[in-house]
């Protein structure tokens, strides 16, 4: 991407993981994925701070299932807890398609966002028109633009509205295949995680199914979510470990370890909705490895799609391919394994961040991190 800028990542601190990753470690290693990124940093902190000032650290990001082109996708959803939302998931519930592309923000700019993706979609003739004896009738079509949250108020000034309609163009234009930026970019700006900074992250495994073939799967997550006390890494208690390296809160509006993490998977598998679903579960045990999971103020909440059956929508007879049932084992492990270094992604590539009023979250220590695995255990 035009906008990543390479940090240190959990690989890179000595963390070990399973799995085979793909040329990025990224989403975007699912061939036509693209990810954009509109990052807005206005202001200077001040002590008690009202909603009309003009301050700002949130974002958007928009991911493209195939790219600047029209396409449905076959999509699944779940969530581990519901606190939380993405819009326009009724109609994949029924339908098994994803008609559009996919956008992440702050908890109270999913309106403009959702409002802009529509309009983006009929500028862009991004969705699957109507026709009447044989031709195409102009602007008539319905669609249900995805939208993802999770709050950014401990250090965005969130009840601005500081998210305008120009903001979430410049995620769906700036889309690109390529290394994707992690940490305080996009809708991840403002976003802690595990009372560390949090934000966007991103990871891949290629799996290999025997019979079948060699097939990617990615996974992009804004995380914002869990309580320190938990925050493990493969095994770890670093949460408890790591010293000198805590938040400053100023004043509060959520509780210790609420929060969300929204997670988004891609994959070039052909896999049906029934099974993009059951995808969706194995990202719950990702978030469980590192601790978290257990906040009922929290909205952990999934959404995957397949890159395969390209021509699956039709409007009166198609054929699909998948695999079956039997053969997903690799693909569910290494969801989880891409879950769970996304994550530790978003937190090795964000950095400290002093938001409004003057509340501070530290970044992830990388020199205690590193140490916690050069030691002997």
């Amino acid at each position: 991407m035009q906008n990543a800028v390479r940090k240190e990542r959990a690989r890179d601190l000595g963390i070990p993981f399973d799995g085979v990753t793909g040329k990025w470690n990224a989403i975007t290693d699912v061939p036509g994925v693209e990810v954009g990124y509109s990052t807005l940093i206005i202001g200077e902190p001040e002590e008690n701070m009202s909603s009309s000032a003009d301050f700002a650290r949130t974002g958007v990001t928009a991911i493209l299932p195939r790219g600047h082109r029209r396409s449905a996708v076959f999509a699944g959803r779940d969530d581990l807890n519901g606190n939380g939302e993405l819009t326009g998931t009724h109609w994949i519930d029924d339908s098994g398609f994803l008609h559009g592309p996919l956008l992440i923000t702050n908890t109270n700019s999913v309106g403009i966002c959702r409002d802009t993706a529509a309009k983006w979609m009929l500028k862009n003739k991004y969705f699957y028109p109507s026709y009447v004896d044989g031709k195409e009738v102009p602007g008539f079509g319905f669609f249900y633009p995805s939208v993802g949250e999770t709050y950014d108020g401990m250090l965005n000034n969130i009840n601005g509205f500081m998210v305008k309609e120009e903001h979430v163009l410049e995620a769906l234009d700036s889309a690109a295949s390529g290394p994707v930026a992690e940490g305080n970019v996009g809708g991840g700006t403002g976003m802690r995680c595990f009372n560390f900074k949090g934000g966007t992250g991103t990871a891949s495994r290629v799996v290999e199914i025997d019979e079948v073939g060699t097939f990617t799967v990615g996974i992009l997550v804004q995380a914002n979510f869990g309580f320190r006390e938990e925050f493990t890494i493969r095994g770890i208690p670093a949460g408890k470990l790591i010293k000198d390296c805590d938040e400053r809160i100023v004043s509060r509006a959520v509780n210790d370890g609420d929060g969300s993490i929204i997670i988004i998977g891609a994959t070039d598998a052909p896999l049906l909705p029934w099974q993009l679903s059951k995808l969706c579960r194995r990202f719950g045990i990702g978030i469980g490895l590192l601790g978290g999971g257990c906040q009922n103020g929290s909205g952990d909440v999934f959404l995957a799609f397949s890159t395969a059956n390209e021509n699956a929508f039709c409007r009166t007879v198609t054929k699909v391919d998948l695999i079956a049932d039997d053969k997903l084992d690799p693909v569910y492990r290494g969801t989880v394994q891409a879950t769970e270094e996304a994550i530790l992604n978003a937190l090795c590539a964000a950095e400290d961040m002093t938001g409004r009023n003057c509340n501070f979250t530290p970044a992830l220590p990388h020199e205690q991190v590193r140490r916690l695995f050069q030691s002997p255990r």
